[in-house]
């Protein structure tokens, strides 16, 4: 059995190697390669796309989806690809602040011509731009409490519809399943030591309801996820003409 460190409380002074600059990085490209597989089994964006934004997508109608923060890009993939399968017109474009993770996203089979760019989601609100869905995917508890109000402020101004945050939820029994599960698998990288990090990171459901805007409607997601989401108003929906846009790849 692990020793268990102390979870009643968030471990904000507690970084991921993946976060510094230096670290190595033929282990950072494994571990963006390996994240597909890690999202697969734990981030449930397939139940997410079926019940949250599939009801919402047109055959005849594009929409356009944002991903912030998109790492390596497999989540954004993932949703342009059900989106085709199931014969409705989805945009997606990932962006994120850290050009190695758009590096490894470029270098991924993209057949669904999903667009990646190396951008902070500031940018795209200096640049008037909207979606119809703005997600991301392992990012908040990255986020210091200054930058997580500021993120979700730039989503409530970059969303025409519908913003979803997916993220994990701390508890003893998540800690305890994901040391087991990666003990042989994500080796060579840092798949492991820094889930391991994230998860003590990680919000609790009361915890995230108290750290985020009024707005945000926060829920529980089985078996071990927080769903912080956002709806547009219907001013927001209609916005002004010209408004939403698309980045030239």
């Amino acid at each position: 059995m692990p020793m268990l460190p102390d979870l009643r409380k968030r471990a904000v002074a507690t970084r991921e190697r993946m976060d510094d600059p230096d670290c190595d990085p033929v282990l950072l490209a494994r571990t963006f390669e390996q994240f597909t597989g890690v999202n697969r089994l734990v981030a449930g964006w397939r139940g997410t796309y079926r019940e949250r934004i599939r009801p919402l997508l047109s055959a005849e109608t594009l929409s356009t989806l944002l991903d912030v923060g998109c790492g390596g890009g497999d989540i954004a993939r993932a949703l342009a690809r059900w989106a085709k399968n199931d014969g409705l017109l989805l945009e997606v474009t990932g962006i994120d602040p850290d050009p190695r993770a758009i590096q490894a996203a470029n270098s991924a089979p993209n057949p669904d011509g999903v667009r990646f760019h190396t951008l902070a989601s500031s940018a795209l609100v200096d640049a008037a731009l909207r979606f119809d869905f703005v997600i991301s995917n392992h990012v908040l508890h990255h986020l210091t409490a200054d930058q997580l109000t500021d993120l979700l402020v730039d989503c409530e101004l970059l969303c025409r519809g519908l913003s979803i945050h997916s993220d994990i939820r701390r508890s003893r029994l998540a800690y305890l399943e994901y040391w087991w599960a990666t003990l042989v698998l994500f080796r060579g990288s840092f798949v492991r030591e820094d889930g391991l990090t994230s998860i003590r990171r990680s919000y609790t459901e009361a915890e995230l309801r108290v750290a985020a805007r009024r707005e945000w409607n926060v829920e529980a997601q089985a078996p071990f996820r927080n769903l912080l989401t956002f709806a547009a108003s219907a001013a927001a929906k209609e916005g002004e003409p010209g408004a939403q846009g698309t980045l030239e790849a």
